[in-house]
């Protein structure tokens, strides 16, 4: 199986070559696509491709893949509605992936969280801390926030509607608090705590290794490629 990297000059792509060239997989590089490489050459030349690069990249990249109709797992965070759009766009022609976060941890504590804020109701009150290195662009991370989607699903309701980025008076019954640590050189931490009278469960991921979100991301690739044209996401893979 031949895998594209899109975004090969970064510090992901880096990370991902290493981990396919780690002998682990039934699979080789297929294309490294840095910025001044022929997109249209990588995407015919590869099975999958895999996308770590900028947000305003996925759109393009969305495109192609559906071009092409070839499979696309991108791992690319902050990605407004516009290429959120776009990568449902491609997903009618062809597989498409998307994670906020490539670690098999994290996506299995989103099902956890969604579990206990449906078990443990609105009198428990929801709040979520993410801490990043210094360099992370968005905030709240992409991961914190699908922490917060699978809470607020749990008790049906929609993340927009309740969640607080900012502490201002008496909290009201039903929010979910988002708070951000930037600094040093912070891999991941996301906490999400449920606060009840007298007791408090807090459920915790910490990413100690990037190379974490590479074996995620090569598994994405393998899995996929033998799927049918649609969405998917790690929960889909794992099975949560």
């Amino acid at each position: 199986m031949k895998i594209g990297i899109l975004g090969a000059d970064g510090r992901m792509g880096q990370m991902i070559a290493r981990e396919i060239l780690s002998g682990k997989y039934d699979a080789e590089i297929g294309a490294s696509v840095g910025r001044n490489s022929d997109k249209h050459a990588a995407f015919k030349a590869c099975d999958v491709m895999i996308d770590f690069t900028s947000a305003k990249a996925v759109a393009e990249h969305a495109a192609l893949a559906e071009q092409h109709q070839k499979p696309l797992v991108v791992g690319t965070t902050g990605l407004a509605a516009a290429e959120e759009a776009a990568l449902a766009a491609a997903a009618k022609k062809t597989a498409v992936f998307y994670a906020a976060n490539m670690s098999l941890g994290v996506n299995l504590l989103l099902s956890l969280i969604e579990q206990a804020a449906a078990k443990l109701g609105p009198e428990f009150d929801i709040e979520i801390f993410e801490a990043h290195h210094r360099h992370k662009i968005d905030a709240p991370s992409g991961t914190a926030l699908a922490l917060g989607h699978a809470a607020a699903k749990g008790r049906g309701v929609k993340l927009k509607d309740v969640m607080i980025l900012d502490r201002d008076g008496k909290r009201k019954e039903g929010d979910i608090g988002m708070s951000v640590f930037r600094g040093g050189d912070v891999v991941g931490e996301h906490t999400v705590s449920f606060a009840g009278w007298g007791e408090r469960l807090e459920l915790t991921h910490k990413a100690s290794d990037r190379a974490i979100f590479a074996t995620g991301a090569v598994k994405a690739a393998l899995w996929l490629k033998n799927q049918p044209a649609g969405l998917y996401s790690m929960r889909d893979m794992l099975g949560t």
